[in-house]
């Protein structure tokens, strides 16, 4: 057997798609969509991600605004551009591109936009909503996964779902979201013992630890539907990600690669949550006093 390739690249050209759509209804209210990017730093992988998204939202029509900070910039001073974002009305997301540096709370930041313009799904108030089954945001690589596997007719409720890794950006909300999907869910972590022995159970894999062929083939359930989150860059400059690819499209039953699978997903879930926030923006305006 060899797994079906789940195309994330193919997938997000389709949402990018739906969301040029959604975005021209607003611009014929006269409204346009902004997100604003704040880069603090000169991290070169960030500086990629920030670039990226600035282009897809530029081509789905949104406005976007990219802040470049210095890497000596202060926690009082990013803290102020964050407010002036929050009460600026032509910004309808904000996104602080981690990781910042090392003099800044990180938590703090976050915690300072607006959660209705909390594009990331990262504010506490966004994943207190999320714990409830009730998201204002989805964060948006979880909601990109959660979109493949729909894309897939993967069957989610009643099934076992594992997800590796427990981070608050991808492996705590992707639990949660598999969860109120009607999955089964195993939550796995570094303490994990026997790793192998819990993901030999799941009808659908989620990896997402940054550690290059870290689940091989035979931890892997025969029909199972893997998605390989991580994306690392080898000495000899290959991107792999945290599931070794070969090896495992030999026992899956679908599978993503890396680059190509939830890397591009990624980005077009950023897009659909601006565009909601700037549709429920809009809503509010349309209220009566």
């Amino acid at each position: 057997m060899t797994a079906r390739i789940i195309d994330g690249k193919a997938l997000s050209d389709t949402v990018r798609a739906e969301v040029a759509e959604r975005v021209k209804a607003l611009r014929a209210q006269n409204i346009h969509p902004g997100l604003a990017v704040v880069l603090v730093g000169e991290d070169p992988a960030s500086q990629v991600y920030v670039r990226n998204k600035a282009a897809a939202c530029e081509k789905a029509g949104l406005h976007s605004r990219v802040i470049r900070m210095g890497q000596d910039s202060t926690e009082a001073e990013l803290l102020d551009v964050v407010q002036q974002l929050n009460e600026d009305p032509s910004i309808h997301g904000i996104l602080v591109q981690l990781p910042l540096p090392g003099h800044m709370n990180a938590a703090k930041v976050i915690e300072a936009i607006s959660a209705e313009k909390d594009v990331d799904g990262f504010h506490i108030s966004n994943a207190g909503l999320l714990m409830t089954g009730k998201p204002l945001f989805r964060p948006c690589t979880p909601y990109g996964v959660m979109r493949m596997l729909e894309s897939e007719n993967v069957p989610i409720r009643g099934a076992e779902a594992v997800v590796v890794g427990a981070s608050n950006i991808v492996g705590k909300p992707m639990a949660m979201l598999l969860l109120a999907a009607g999955a089964t869910v195993t939550l796995c972590n570094s303490k994990t013992r026997d790793l192998g022995a819990q993901t030999r159970r799941a009808d659908i894999l989620v990896v997402a630890t940054g550690k290059p062929g870290m689940i091989t083939a035979d931890m892997i359930k025969p029909g199972a539907v893997v998605i390989d989150v991580g994306i690392n860059r080898l000495e000899d400059g290959r991107l792999v990600g945290d599931v070794d690819f070969e090896g495992a499209r030999e026992v899956a039953g679908a599978i993503t690669p890396v680059p190509g699978g939830v890397g591009p997903m990624t980005i077009a879930m950023l897009l659909v949550n601006t565009v909601e926030a700037a549709e429920r923006s809009a809503a509010r305006q349309q209220q009566p006093l």
